[in-house]
């Protein structure tokens, strides 16, 4: 008998298989380790799809692979999972997850998520955070672990007696900046401030660059900022992992502006709230800093000037007894004297009491010279004073406006150069691009006799085909 004479048909195979599966794992659900890879969600359905892998732990290679996906209330446990630890689910994470096992004739094998624990990945998180901080204070000398905190190049520097000047880093479609501009422009006691933004990602890995680049554009700016600020608002308490990462705690910790922080974090404190200068909770709250401590420092200053006048007023009453006192001893002393000596010097009574009279009026005399001194010095004193803090106050108008006009400026010519170097405006002086399916080609050596390529000019596209292509040294465009 042919070995072939009973074939069965490969949906009749599929079914086998799905039989044996559902016997095998009817009713079952087991724990998994696994790395999550190639992770979609579309939010319309509420649908996560994914791919769980393990990897040897030397060669990192794949051992094994299996398809997943998560609808429903297994969404919901993503979510919560999410909210707990404050980080996405997606790709590059390592979970413990519980999961069904099913097979799909057409689909082929693959898990069913129910369950995800997040304190797997919350002790992933906090060993992650620890090895870094163990890093960051191994590697750098600035950073010195004193207790259960840490001492810092930033936040050893003293803050400046005002702050008006700041740097301001955010997303650019963050409502934490809109919240503490808010805050700072509708504070109760009419303080007004200069505040530049430098816009850039605050979530996800892939920004840190980014992220790391805007401090140092603070840095070269010129500008004589009195603090840098870092915000974060609203959304989800997630992907907040950007501020554990390594080169960010780095750069604060060693920045040498006081950087403040309101990166909306309301469960623990990041790795760079530990670094930087000040921290806060929100960005309402680090306006709400800034104005506070302006407040305290105007407060000194009203209670300087309150003291200085009390002071002087205390001097001259002081003086004042003093006087009181010295013309009462005078007068009693020369009538004692007068009264002691009337027997004996009966004939010398008018000399004696013509000499008192001139001795009380020169004493008289020098005592009103010294009370006018006494009188008029501390009003002088409180005069210069004020002169001095007005001339302050002008001068911090002045600079504040040159400070003003010249970012105005900066901002016209960086304005200038951008449309200039616009793609539309190289396009119009006669350059062209050169794409091959839909990707602009940079350099001849993707390029091959019979590719199709299209030629972008300013107003039109010229599709053609390569018949050739020679070497060219470009001495042609040199001018």
């Amino acid at each position: 008998m042919s070995q072939f004479s009973n074939p069965i048909k490969l949906s009749q195979l599929s079914t086998l298989i799905t039989d044996a599966i559902e016997v095998a794992f009817r009713n079952k659900s087991y724990w998994v380790i696994a790395d999550v890879t190639n992770h979609s969600y579309k939010e319309a359905k509420n649908f996560h799809n994914f791919d769980l892998v393990e990897k040897d732990g030397n060669s990192h290679a794949i051992v094994a692979k299996i398809a997943g996906k998560a609808w429903g209330t297994s969404a919901v446990k993503i979510k919560d999972f999410e909210n707990v630890t404050g980080q996405r689910f997606t790709n590059n994470i390592q979970v413990l997850i519980l999961v069904s096992i099913e097979y799909h004739a057409q689909y082929g094998l693959s898990v069913t998520l129910l369950n995800i624990d997040p304190n797997f990945t919350l002790g992933l998180l906090e060993q992650q955070r620890k090895a870094t901080l163990e890093m960051l204070v191994l590697r750098n000398k600035f950073i010195k672990k004193i207790g259960d905190g840490y001492l810092t190049d930033n936040n050893e520097l003293r803050l400046n007696p005002v702050l008006q000047r700041i740097a301001l880093i955010s997303s650019s479609i963050s409502a934490g900046s809109e919240d503490f501009r808010h805050t700072l422009d509708n504070n109760d006691y009419g303080y007004t401030y200069q505040v530049d933004d430098y816009f850039a990602g605050v979530q996800g890995e892939k920004n840190v660059q980014q992220f790391v680049d805007k401090l140092v554009a603070v840095y070269n700016s010129g500008v004589a900022y009195d603090a840098v600020v870092i915000v974060r608002g609203g959304g989800a308490q997630t992907d907040f992992l950007i501020f554990d990462n390594y080169r960010i705690a780095r750069t604060v910790a060693k920045f040498p502006i006081p950087i403040i922080t309101g990166i909306g974090h309301q469960k623990n404190e990041t790795l760079t709230d530990l670094m930087v200068h000040t921290q806060t909770k929100t960005p309402t709250k680090a306006a709400e800093f800034i104005i506070a401590y302006n407040r305290n420092f105007e407060e000194k200053m009203v209670t300087f000037q309150k003291n200085v006048v009390m002071r002087s007023q205390q001097l001259i009453a002081v003086a004042q007894q003093k006087l009181t006192v010295l013309n009462y001893g005078v007068i009693e002393s020369s009538r004692n004297s007068s009264a002691r000596q009337k027997d004996r010097l009966i004939t010398l009574n008018h000399k004696i009491a013509e000499r008192a009279k001139s001795i009380i009026f020169s004493q008289q005399k020098k005592l009103l010279q010294i009370s006018a001194i006494l009188t008029v010095r501390p009003q002088l004193l409180l005069k210069d004073r004020k002169n001095e803090i007005k001339n302050i106050e002008k001068n911090i108008k002045i600079y504040t406006d040159a400070c003003l006009k010249e970012q105005d400026e900066k901002l016209a010519n960086f304005e200038t150069a951008i449309r200039i170097m616009s793609p539309g405006n190289i396009l119009k002086k006669g350059y062209a691009i050169i794409m091959k399916s839909d990707k602009i080609v940079y350099n001849a050596g993707s390029l091959e006799p019979g590719d199709d390529i299209d030629v972008v000019f300013y107003d039109n596209i010229i599709r053609s085909t390569i018949k050739e292509k020679n070497g060219y040294n470009g001495r042609g465009n040199d001018l």
